[in-house]
């Protein structure tokens, strides 16, 4: 990939004027100082998407997808940092530098670029088939399984001939050599046979990434043989665990969740049902890095499996999975149907949604499953599955979600709130973990809480240092980028400090000096902290003093906890900052509140 300087970086950044950019992708109306929108990154009706020209960055305070402008398009067009870069100079009129590549670079790059050709060649091989006199067995079943012209189409459906040398003779034809088409998972080389397909007498499901470009197949054989289904091996473009059948269509859905199914069918069922949000695993168990990819575009999955055995066990695999990503999941329920496909098919889509409006939580369908394994008309067995439920709670590391959870189950098995809640905490005390966290009678909160908390004020100083740097008059005489103890926030502050002393901040240049995406999300929400929420009912002047006091002495406490016993440097300025914390007290906030 190209070297840009930082430099050049913002020179693109600058050159492109984010509302004029957006505003091409999302309508938006001008309130005050700012544009609002509906959001492009998740549904909703009343807009909370804002794009800001000052500050030249956008903000969801619904689901908190922001950044610049060149993480907009990575964001909305699924570009890499790169096609940005690329399509933003272009549209700039900006040239930009071409590197040299090294050799064994270059190379890995030309066979990643022959590799999709091949496999875009091997699909439209196979679309053809399908649609020819050789195809009619597969055409015959895809008709039977009720699927429609342009489902056909959508999906790329084809078929391979029941011979099993004519794609590796067509690919010859196009001018590919066998050392590219062995690695392309298409084609199996050996002495005997010399080259021949991996798929033949299958129908065929082409999988494409999130930017639609083949990458593999899958085939379903027709007629007697094994193995049933076939997937491609994985090459230098296929990853099964870090892709998912029917995603470069379900990211473009305006729903606000995904539905996960077992198989390529009920993708395709689904979508042609109207349910353009459905994905499926590549004949694989779901992975986290499955889940990674769902989370960059929804934080709801709904798991549509199968209702028997082999389902159950895949729900309550990717369970945990999700989870973990910390996306919210729900099991929708199929029985007496097997599959989503045959629901419709019997019920039609209106049945469906109605059961995905009635989708269950997924710690109650574990708990559900969980209760099978017990004999509850038995004491012994019902009181097993007691305990077993109180362990189960103790998932959830938060008092106030496990009580609500306690409440649901207590419920459920006609138990009684109190009596669940003692048990839970019973088996809580066994493993060692607290009973109880009852607030203490200081009232200061939780630990938890009072980070969040802290985390708040840092978010505010920030937001209100980028949106009036009149505050820069008493704030640097008082604060500096060492008193935000929470590391990322202390890197944005670093260049926030270092900007005003340049004199100019430059809110959006500071996200291009961040490369992860959720670096980039966080940073934004930095400079877009809802000040009417923190500040209200007090008056700037009271919550500035505040905010500034709090943070130094939360700045305080943290350096004294961490402070190396040989800092003599670090223990002087300790000493000094203690030691002005009278002042601080003291001091007049009001010369520039009473400005604002």
């Amino acid at each position: 990939m190209p070297y840009y300087s930082d430099e050049l970086i913002e020179e693109v950044r600058s050159a492109n004027d984010i509302v004029d950019v957006i505003s091409g992708y999302v309508h938006l109306q001008k309130k005050g100082s700012t544009h609002f929108g509906l959001c492009p990154f998740h549904n909703e009706k009343t807009p909370s998407f804002s794009v800001s020209q000052n500050k030249q960055m956008y903000y969801c305070f619904g689901c908190g997808a922001g950044g610049n402008v060149i993480t907009f398009l990575m964001q909305y067009e699924n570009d890499t940092f790169q096609e940005a870069m690329e399509e933003l100079a272009q549209r700039a009129g900006i040239e930009l530098p071409k590197q040299e590549l090294s050799q064994s670079v270059r190379q890995e790059a030309d066979k990643r670029t022959k590799l999709l050709e091949i496999n875009k060649a091997a699909a439209k091989y196979f679309y053809a088939q399908l649609r020819m006199e050789q195809g009619k067995r597969g055409m015959e079943y895809f008709v039977k399984r009720g699927l429609s012209a342009e489902t056909l189409k959508k999906f790329g459906l084809g078929y391979s001939n029941k011979f099993s040398d004519d794609l590796y003779k067509y690919l010859r034809q196009q001018g590919y050599k066998d050392e590219i088409l062995k690695d392309s998972g298409l084609i199996s080389m050996d002495e005997l046979r010399g080259g021949h397909d991996k798929f033949w007498n299958r129908v065929m499901f082409p999988i494409m990434d999130v930017n639609s470009r083949v990458i593999g197949f899958g085939g379903r054989v027709m007629g007697e043989g094994e193995p049933k289904y076939l997937n491609s091996p994985e090459t230098m473009v296929f990853n099964k665990s870090q892709n998912l059948y029917g995603l470069n269509l379900a990211k473009i859905s305006r729903k606000p969740y995904i539905l996960l199914c077992e198989g390529y069918m009920d993708v395709i069922a689904l979508h042609q049902a109207g349910f353009d949000n459905a994905v499926a695993s590549l004949g694989t168990a779901f992975t986290p890095g499955h889940a990674n990819l769902l989370k960059r575009y929804t934080k709801e999955v709904y798991c549509t499996f199968d209702s028997d055995s082999a389902g159950r066990k895949a729900a309550l695999r990717a369970i945990p999975i999700l989870k973990e990503a910390g996306i919210t999941t729900k099991i929708v329920r199929m029985s007496p149907y097997k599959d989503p496909d045959e629901l419709i098919k019997a019920k039609g889509a209106q049945e469906y949604q109605r059961r995905i409006e009635k989708a269950q939580n997924s710690f109650l369908f574990e708990i559900e499953v969980m209760e099978q394994e017990y004999n509850l008309k038995d004491p012994e067995g019902k009181t097993a599955f007691y305990h077993a439920l109180a362990q189960k709670l103790l998932e959830f590391e938060e008092e106030m979600e496990r009580n609500n959870y306690i409440e649901a189950v207590a419920e459920k098995y006609q138990m009684g709130f109190e009596n669940l809640r003692k048990l839970v905490a019973y088996q809580g005390t066994r493993a060692g973990i607290p009973r109880e966290n009852k607030p203490l009678k200081s009232g200061i909160q939780e630990k938890k809480k009072k980070g969040d908390g802290m985390r708040q004020s840092q978010k505010l100083m920030l937001t209100w240092l980028i949106e009036d740097p009149r505050l820069f008059e008493v704030v640097e005489s008082c604060l500096g980028p060492e008193d935000f103890t929470e590391e990322l926030y202390q890197q944005a502050a670093k260049l926030v400090f270092e900007q005003h002393k340049e004199g100019k901040l430059n809110p959006a240049g500071i996200i291009s000096k961040f490369a992860e995406e959720e670096q980039q999300r966080e940073i934004a929400g930095l400079f877009h902290t809802r000040l009417e929420e923190v500040t209200a009912p007090a008056d700037k002047e009271k919550a500035l003093r505040e905010t500034i006091i709090r943070l130094k002495e939360n700045s305080i406490s943290y350096r004294s906890k961490h402070l190396e016993p040989s800092d003599m440097e670090g223990l002087q300025k300790l000493v000094a900052d203690k030691k002005n914390m009278q002042k601080l007290y003291r001091m007049d906030f009001g010369k520039i509140s009473r400005q604002q």
